[in-house]
């Protein structure tokens, strides 16, 4: 199975050129062999938090029906980054599509707190299952606490799923606090960071994947915009340039 990270920057709340650019690299991730495409946190919308109440879409938006279409077609697992609009107000989500599939929604369950002046956190629990394994999905700050990092373990998970939008400071507390949770835990991880001006800070990039053993695999610079991949069964990586 080849797992891919997409290192991405949005245009902040324009949704539909962020739409058409997911889909451009969906294609482009196909063309490797992808069985599955992480995108960072909120990457149709971008990190904007004050912008997310009147962003916020329903998880079955048909601007995103495309999504299923391409997972249909390719095979593919797709994991894409969108504020919500759930009973309580506004989450944080990662809608996944997933071949012959409905889609599915989970919302960021541990919010930071410069977070919740605008969300609401998410309750329900999920794990995904593709091409034979068990993924689970985690969602930036909640990814770099251990209890999130164990009940997925405990779900089965293989391979953890980290769609973040994280700062220098918060990519240097992922670099050392997700190859530890791998090799504890014995489950991959995969690490989707974006690129240039969220909010207010600049994200980090430097995007990544561990083995299971801890070790980091595949890792790309601050600042390009670029596909991860990593193949499960060969121990084969690559990184693909997207500009």
């Amino acid at each position: 199975m080849k797992l891919i990270a997409a290192q991405i920057l949005s245009s902040p709340g324009e949704i539909e050129k962020n739409i058409a650019k997911h889909i451009d690299l969906i294609h482009l991730a196909a063309r490797q062999g992808a069985n599955l495409v992480l995108f960072p946190e909120l990457s149709l919308t971008g990190y904007e938090p004050s912008l997310a109440e009147v962003l916020a879409v329903h998880p079955n938006d048909c601007r995103l029906d495309e999504f299923q279409v391409l997972s249909d077609q390719y095979g593919l697992l797709i994991s894409v980054g969108a504020p919500t609009k759930g009973h309580q107000g506004t989450e944080i989500s990662m809608i996944t599509f997933q071949p012959g599939l409905e889609r599915t929604t989970y919302s960021k369950q541990h919010l930071h707190c410069d977070e919740l002046p605008f969300f609401t956190p998410g309750t329900q629990k999920l794990v995904l299952e593709h091409a034979n394994l068990v993924l689970a999905p985690a969602i930036c700050y909640e990814s770099l606490q251990s209890s999130h990092a164990e009940q997925a373990a405990e779900s089965g998970a293989q391979v953890y799923l980290a769609s973040v939008a994280k700062s220098e400071r918060g990519v240097a507390s992922a670099y050392s606090h997700y190859p530890t949770i791998a090799k504890k835990l014995s489950m991959t991880v995969l690490m989707a960071n974006c690129v240039g001006a969220a909010d207010n800070f600049i994200a980090a990039g430097r995007s990544a994947i561990w083995n299971s053993d801890g070790e980091i695999v595949c890792s790309v610079d601050a600042f390009q915009e670029a596909l991860l991949a990593y193949n499960l069964q060969t121990g084969e990586t690559g990184i693909f340039s997207v500009t």
